[in-house]
């Protein structure tokens, strides 16, 4: 965010523009996530996420407003967490879950693909920077909002699956491994947050970014896939 704002000091319209997509990019990601928390454990037996009324694609019902400042400044956030009772889940607590958690960078990754199309299928075209926004006509116009949506869902979704707590990755790791693996890392999930934000401001301060390694390698893979 700095950077753009450094970078388009001189052009507000491509500001503007940066700014619109992506926010319309991370509010978007957001509520296709969490909504897909809710569904995924609708379809499996709890309703708790549906009775408060989060089975919703308005993104009013999932974004947090300090998580959602944090990700348009800093690049890190959260939305509003999708309340489940995994003790409703059909397919017990542990595998439930699992699958609950790993509904939301899933869906991402759909939604990432499927905004992709039109780019992939030649059925749109896109200018390649903010800063040629003043000469590009409406279809370009879209088609970079299109690759932010793109981008912006990979990015969340790769975030997701890393297996720290509270991350989704963590609850899906904790689901798919046996016993007493599983236990032990349960028994780290306190642990967690500490451990990520610990994570996240080393990558801001040093050079040394395992976070931004993980989301920029396995990222960059599947977008090649999709793009």
């Amino acid at each position: 965010m700095l950077f753009f704002l450094r970078d388009f000091s001189d052009n507000p319209s491509a500001l503007l523009a940066y700014l619109a997509a992506i926010g319309v990019a991370f509010m978007t990601g957001i509520a296709f996530h969490e909504f897909s928390h809710a569904w995924a454990a609708n379809e499996l037996g709890d309703s708790t996420a549906a009775r408060q009324g989060r089975l919703s694609l308005n993104p009013l019902r999932h974004l947090d407003p300090m998580g959602t400042v944090l990700l348009l400044l800093v690049g890190f956030g959260w939305g509003k967490p999708t309340p489940v009772n995994p003790y409703n889940l059909r397919n017990g607590p542990k595998r439930g879950n699992a699958l609950v958690a790993a509904a939301g960078p899933v869906s991402n990754f759909f939604f990432a693909a499927l905004a992709a199309l039109p780019l992939k299928l030649g059925l749109i075209d896109s200018i390649a920077s903010f800063s040629n926004i003043a000469d590009a006509s409406g279809e370009e116009v879209i088609g970079l909002f299109l690759i932010f949506i793109v981008w912006i869902n990979v990015v969340l979704g790769v975030f997701n699956l890393i297996p720290i707590h509270p991350l989704d990755g963590f609850k899906v790791a904790v689901g798919i491994l046996p016993g007493e693996l599983s236990r032990q890392l349960n028994s780290l999930s306190a642990w967690g947050p500490g451990l990520l934000m610990t994570l996240l401001v080393v990558g801001f301060v040093t050079p040394f970014n395992p976070i931004g390694w993980v989301i920029g390698g396995l990222g960059n893979q599947i977008l090649r896939i999709i793009v």
